[in-house]
């Protein structure tokens, strides 16, 4: 049966940009098989039902109308027309948005600040955000990218309309949005026309690629707290999902499509030339087989939330790239925890809730300031440590969507109140969804407390590019043998994952004898 081109509406003497499958693939009902672009946006053509491909009528390049076939393909099951018309995924329009200012109000001024809000994104449902580009305090030029949202069928770039300063970012990523949500808050340096918001499918032939700030979570990419990528890619959605999946940095691919468009073959080999260069050639292991569970009984498939779905991504790349060492040990913290308890009342009365956490943070800083190794970051190439003059302090949350990793920023100012009222401010915002992107950037080191359920001890993975990370499990009283008798104490697992390349076992040591002492005598700090 001959799969033909849907009405597309006005256009005419469309592009074929990307053809996604070859002849004998087989496909499901609603796989894409082939990309065209007019010259105001690209849409994906869906396979109109499951089948087989027999051959392929069209090459890249080629200008199609409306009724043209593009493939024949073999129905699994019978009784349907000679010919389909497929039906198209439905593209997102490039919109204008308007300036924020009124038809004829002056210039913005250096001191005015202006809203950038989301424009009509056509009949698109389920936007989410994607990308956040900027953070509070950053400077931006006009054409900058500020946040990329995507819908179930395209991207959109929201670009800065003019030069300035970002005051507030009002949105975070896997944030759901719609028209006239507002994204950023700009002082504006001055007012220009505002461009339209660029769908990431849409560059039209003279048009100039849009800019893509590498995803958050990457397994391919260089860590980025070292290097800022600020290359220009030319790609359509499908593409863009199947980097994001994989971990591929785009701006890194070189595209063999038409204008040099970044086609799937295109990510599809960078990863293949990527696990067999030396620096990875460890790493290319054969991938877990599937299976057909539902073969054995009833299932349920979840899908894995956003965060979660990042999150993994994260630990991956961790486990791969860093060598990993663990340490542990049992930290004697009665006297703390007798000492933590006479806070308790005058702390209420403050209104501040005094865990354990911010004590065991205020001793890890302590003990990376005498060890700043373990506040450091190894370059790319492994021949430096970055030793970082900062103290900021993430620690693990747990929330409904998964695992969320806020950052206590210059923790080495902050006594022991002021750090419990960060970690609550910061945790209520992880589990409300209101933690915004740089809360949960430029972490040097990482505490992960499992508190009442964190059993016995644990080994907890390096967030990388961090070289170290505490993981402290559930505070027990233990009888322990004091020459004479066995007396009842407040005993502390802890442990220390490390990355072997930048630590080594005598250091370790050192750092976790250091911590022990000041968990167990908190008045060392006074010292």
């Amino acid at each position: 049966m001959d799969v033909t081109i849907p009405d597309i509406g006005d256009a005419e003497d469309v592009e074929v940009i990307e053809i996604c499958v070859d002849p004998g693939d087989a496909v499901a009902a609603n796989d894409v098989l082939i990309v065209i672009e007019s010259d105001k946006a690209s849409m994906e053509v869906p396979a109109p039902f499951a089948g087989t491909v027999d051959e392929i009528l069209v090459a890249l390049g080629d200008v199609v109308n409306a009724g043209d076939a593009i493939l024949r393909m073999e129905e699994i099951s019978n009784g349907e027309p000679d010919a389909i018309e497929a039906t198209p995924t439905e593209p997102v329009a490039t919109e204008e948005v308007q300036p924020p200012t009124a038809d004829g109000a002056p210039p913005v001024t250096a001191t005015e600040r202006v809203e950038i809000r989301l424009p009509d994104v056509g009949e698109a449902e389920n936007v989410s955000v994607i990308e956040v580009a900027v953070a509070e305090g950053q400077g931006v030029a006009v054409d900058d990218l500020l946040v990329v949202v995507e819908s179930e069928k395209a991207s959109m770039e929201i670009p800065s309309p003019f030069a300035g300063t970002v005051v507030e970012v009002a949105v975070g990523e896997g944030d759901d949005v719609e028209e006239a949500s507002l994204l950023v808050v700009l002082e504006a340096e001055r007012i220009v026309d505002f461009p339209p918001a660029v769908p990431v499918s849409t560059s039209p032939p003279e048009a100039q690629p849009v800019e893509l700030v590498p995803p958050a979570a990457t397994a391919i990419e260089t860590p980025p707290e070292t290097v800022t990528t600020t290359a220009k890619v030319y790609a359509g959605p499908a593409v863009r999902r199947l980097a994001r999946e994989l971990g591929v940095d785009l701006a890194t691919v070189n595209g063999s499509g038409a204008r040099g468009r970044i086609v799937k073959d295109d990510v599809k080999s960078f990863v293949k030339r990527t696990l067999a260069s030396p620096a990875t050639a460890g790493l290319a292991i054969a991938p877990m087989e599937a299976v057909d569970f539902s073969r054995f009984g009833q299932i349920d498939v979840v899908p894995l939330s956003r965060i979660r779905a990042r999150g993994a991504a994260n630990l991956h790349r961790s486990w791969q790239h860093v060598v990993h060492v663990t340490q542990h040990d049992d930290f004697d913290v009665t006297d703390l925890e007798a000492f933590r308890a006479s806070l308790k009342d005058e702390a209420a009365a403050e209104g501040v809730k005094l865990t354990p956490l911010p004590f065991i943070m205020k001793a890890c800083v302590r003990a990376l300031e005498k060890h700043p190794q373990f506040n450091a970051s190894l370059d790319p190439g492994v021949t430096s440590l970055i030793l970082k003059r900062y103290h900021h302090v993430g620690f693990a949350v747990d929330t409904e969507d998964g695992l969320v990793v806020p950052v206590v920023r210059d923790a080495d100012g902050k006594g022991v109140y002021e750090l419990a009222v960060e970690i609550a401010r910061l945790s209520e915002a992880a589990r409300s969804k209101k933690l915004k992107p740089d809360e949960m950037q430029g972490g040097s080191f990482t505490i992960s407390s499992l508190g009442a359920v964190g059993g016995t001890g644990f080994t907890p993975i390096v967030n990388a590019p961090e070289v170290a990370i505490l993981g402290v499990a559930r505070l027990d009283t233990r009888p322990v043998w004091d020459g004479a008798t066995f007396v009842p104490r407040k005993i502390l697992p802890v442990s220390v994952s490390y990355d072997h390349r930048a630590i080594n076992g005598a250091e370790a040591g050192r750092f976790v004898v250091d911590l022990g002492k000041l968990l167990s005598d908190f008045r060392r700090l006074a010292l």
